[in-house]
């Protein structure tokens, strides 16, 4: 029997390993192991979950079978690779071609007129973007009823957090589970998609301060926190507190833009004693803007800045979209 079956039989009792208790189980070497997992999971015989050191395989859905059929040119495979992400229930990591052929599966669609369809809609949510792929969400932020006033002089997006049919970008896909999982691995992916356009949005708008929107809920590893610190920002950074009652109320949980709005203007503070020309808020996901706006509100009152950007990694395609999940 050759190692590949030696290995198969294994998963045939329907059980975990890692890499280490096939190669003590079989008496072969890690290498070999490696080589004929990669080819399993590549059939979609077997199942690669979680990250090294822990990484278990299990038996597979078969996906990955029809996944390694991939008869699309080489254009439309680098256009699925940078924009199309799906991470399964189980946590598997399906960027490009294999996930959008399980999304596709799931929901018994034909892959190509799927792919069609797919470009067609993702080009109506794209002319939004301007030449430096950013999204203005300015007139969006002034149309929206609720404000007593505007504080932010611009409002941009790096990418929309959904599209229509398809649910989450790339962008935001990434964004949900790095932050609702708290996941070191997706926030490096999130950093490297973001670092550069940042990095260029300082230097085009000439920001001399930047503050960072501080979250509600208390997690052991913070999203924006982490963003702040791979960003390296050579630039001062304005302190910006979050202070809440005895039961913190983060604005996702807010369905009113009313009451999204006080959360904001109520629960801000900003000991920053320093003037600047032009500051820059970064957020992670922006629906209403309530956030954005309000600390804006607070940095003028003290004459901190004279211009103040909002910046979101997401943010909501029409009118009032409330952004529920992350």
């Amino acid at each position: 029997m050759s190692a590949e079956k030696d290995v198969i039989s294994l998963f045939e009792q329907n059980k975990d390993f890692t890499v280490v208790e096939i190669t003590r189980l079989l008496g072969v070497s890690k290498q070999l192991v490696h080589r004929i997992l990669k080819r399993l999971v590549e059939q979609g015989k077997l199942q690669k979950l979680g990250l090294p050191p822990k990484t278990i395989y299990r038996k597979g859905n078969g996906i990955g079978a029809v996944a390694h059929k991939n008869d699309l040119t080489e254009e439309e495979n680098h256009f699925l690779k940078n924009n199309f992400l799906m991470i399964t229930e189980m946590g598997e990591y399906l960027e490009g071609y294999p996930g959008f052929v399980l999304w596709c599966s799931r929901r018994k669609l034909p892959v190509e007129k799927t792919l069609r369809e797919y470009r067609e809609t993702f080009s109506r949510y794209t002319i939004y973007k301007a030449k430096d792929g950013l999204i203005d969400g300015t007139d969006k932020l002034l149309n929206t009823k609720g404000f007593e006033a505007i504080y932010l002089d611009r409002l941009f997006y790096l990418d929309f957090y959904a599209i229509e049919r398809f649910g989450k970008t790339k962008t935001g896909t990434l964004l949900h589970y790095a932050k609702q999982g708290q996941n070191k691995f997706l926030m490096n992916i999130l950093l490297r998609e973001i670092k550069d356009n940042i990095e260029r949005f300082l230097i085009q708008h000439k920001i001399d301060a930047v503050g960072f929107i501080p979250p509600t809920i208390r997690r052991e590893i913070q999203l924006m926190k982490f963003l702040q610190t791979g960003l390296n920002i050579q630039v001062p950074i304005i302190q910006i507190k979050k202070t809440s009652g005895i039961i913190p109320v983060p604005q996702k949980s807010l369905s009113k833009i009313e009451e999204r709005i006080n959360n904001a203007d109520n629960t801000f503070t900003i000991p920053e004693v320093r003037q600047y020309n032009k500051v820059l808020l970064i957020d992670d996901a922006v629906g209403s803007g309530a956030t954005l706006n309000q600390v804006a509100k607070r940095i003028k009152a003290k004459k901190t800045a004279k211009t103040i950007i909002g910046l979101a990694v997401v943010g909501s395609f029409k009118g009032f979209d409330v952004i529920t999940d992350v």
